[in-house]
């Protein structure tokens, strides 16, 4: 019996199998609004066997946004395009979820692959193009090339924590089966938790129980507006690789905090911050997935460079962890779930395809010699 394949239920929510799509941006968005690009792009993982499919990191207000082409929840006018998206996604056997998401002082940048502002005054009209001031626990840059942010004062904080509870109301609005608050990848949850961005001397600031207090204010709010019946998940940079930033064991503390206020799932990433050493490697994030297991207590999503299917297997099967996510790996091949499923279980696995492919792809199997 395959473990990656075996259902898992958190709350009202049951995944047919237990690799799913983490949130990947996609920088293809005009005034916030999903497309029919977001509808393919999350669509096909559908289609190849995901059990659950992360939509992107959402921003809770237009200034939250990585770049100006982020996808957006703080509109209702915004809720019909990704509800769109859920009904194909249930139609297609997958659930829905969404990443609620806040990119604090790294917010206002470019898309990545132009690496700067290079857009033209046409390309500007063309794309929705905006330029803002971000905010930030601290008046730092990410890094030279970043924009200088403001530093959040308690009115700022609450207006911020009302468009998550806002957007968490727009997401159930949308159908979807669960939300993932974003608290990794030096963004801003993340900036408030790390040493490296918070430099502030109030109460949320300086020792590690100041630093999680507004995270957890937000995560406590969240869950709140989030219907009881379905999970919440939030992703963590367990680690900064940082001297000074971020340890496991603080990542541990703020885990245990999240399980109590009724998170289900940590999402285990890792890093974020200019200046980071990651020791970058096939499995790499893994240990620090079962390390907020073991010590938290709480199930957890495992992440990074997870690219073949008996690897997958094992991480779950050791218990190092209860989900496998995939991101790049799942850009790469889509039907990535049905390959692993042929290798893991074997026999004749084409009716988990679609039926408009399953039976083409078991021909074409049949002709190469590899099914009979």
């Amino acid at each position: 019996m395959s473990k990656l394949f075996s259902p898992v239920t958190f709350r009202g929510m049951t995944l047919k199998n237990r690799v799913v799509v983490a949130p990947m941006c996609q920088y293809s968005a005009r005034h916030g609004f999903a497309d029919d690009w977001h509808l393919v792009h999350l669509g096909r993982f559908a289609l190849g066997g995901f059990s659950l499919v992360i939509a992107e990191a959402t921003a809770v207000t237009p200034e939250g946004r990585i770049t100006y082409a982020d996808l957006g929840l703080w509109d209702d006018a915004q809720i019909e395009p990704l509800r769109r998206i859920v009904r194909f996604l249930h139609r297609h056997g997958a659930a829905a979820g969404i990443q609620l998401a806040h990119a604090g002082r790294k917010a206002s940048a470019p898309v990545p692959w132009r690496g700067a502002f290079t857009e033209t005054e046409e390309e500007k009209q063309a794309l929705a193009f905006e330029a803002w001031t971000p905010v930030a626990p601290s008046a730092e840059r990410h890094m030279a090339s970043y924009a200088m942010p403001e530093a959040l004062d308690e009115a700022g904080m609450a207006r911020i924590l009302s468009g998550w509870v806002a957007a968490t109301r727009r997401a159930e609005a949308a159908g979807f089966d669960m939300i993932e608050l974003h608290s990794a990848h030096g963004y801003l949850l993340n900036q408030f938790l790390s040493p490296i961005a918070n430099k502030r001397t109030d109460q949320y600031g300086g020792s590690r129980e100041n630093r999680m207090r507004w995270p957890l204010a937000v995560a406590r709010a969240v869950r709140e507006a989030w219907p009881e019946g379905k999970p919440a998940f939030a992703r963590i940079s367990v680690t900064d690789w940082i001297e000074g930033g971020v340890t496991v064991e603080d990542s541990v503390a703020y885990a245990k905090e999240l399980k109590t206020i009724g998170y289900d799932l940590i999402h285990c990433s890792s890093s974020g911050f200019d200046g980071a050493k990651i020791p970058l490697g096939p499995l790499y994030q893994v240990p620090l997935a079962e390390a907020v297991r073991k010590s938290a207590g709480v199930p957890v999503a495992a992440v990074g460079l997870i690219t073949k299917p008996h690897e997958a297997e094992e991480i779950l099967k050791a218990e190092r962890a209860d989900l496998v996510a995939l991101a790049r790996q799942a850009l790469d091949d889509p039907n990535w779930p049905l390959h692993a499923l042929r290798d893991l279980v074997g026999g004749d696995t084409y009716a988990a395809w679609p039926d408009q492919a399953g039976y083409a792809i078991r021909n074409k199997d049949r002709a190469l010699g590899i099914f009979r």
